[in-house]
């Protein structure tokens, strides 16, 4: 299980999805023109002043927690295959859910927004996942092979 290296990939993709739960990925200010200057962070556990940030919460949850299982699918190849798959659309799906959160906020406090470097985890998980996938795709094409042979 832990010498194939799609392992340490979906091991990757679970470090860097527990390390985005607390970490910032936008950063909220008010406009210059606003008498008193105020700042939040948007992370999985919220930080801004909005009603039903659970959308995030649950995408950043599932990625780490999806990983995770799919290390232990080792013996199932095809089903391993599939759940990289649907990782890699909740990887891309984390975009669409914080750009609705972005959108909300500048509309509800009218604030200014800034990416900060934590939000490219995803993407960098997206593209393990992408890797993982191909490597353990390899490893059924060569099982395969393998028992043709017999």
């Amino acid at each position: 299980m832990i010498q194939r290296i799609q392992t340490l990939y979906l091991l990757a993709i679970v470090a860097l999805g527990i390390a985005l739960i607390w970490l910032p990925v936008v950063e909220f200010v008010t406009p210059e023109e606003a008498a008193e200057l105020q700042i939040w962070d948007l992370s999985a556990l919220g930080g801004v002043p909005l009603q039903g940030l659970w959308g995030l919460l649950v995408t950043t949850i599932l990625i780490p927690l999806l990983a995770f299982i799919d290390i232990f699918l080792y013996r199932k190849r095809l089903l391993q295959a599939r759940l990289n798959i649907f990782l890699a659309l909740l990887c891309l799906g984390y975009y669409g859910v914080l750009a609705i959160y972005i959108w909300q906020a500048k509309l509800a406090l009218g604030v200014d927004w800034h990416i900060l470097p934590w939000a490219s985890f995803p993407l960098v998980c997206f593209v393990l996942t992408l890797m993982a996938t191909r490597r353990i795709l390899k490893d059924e094409a060569l099982v395969r092979a393998a028992d043709r042979i017999r």
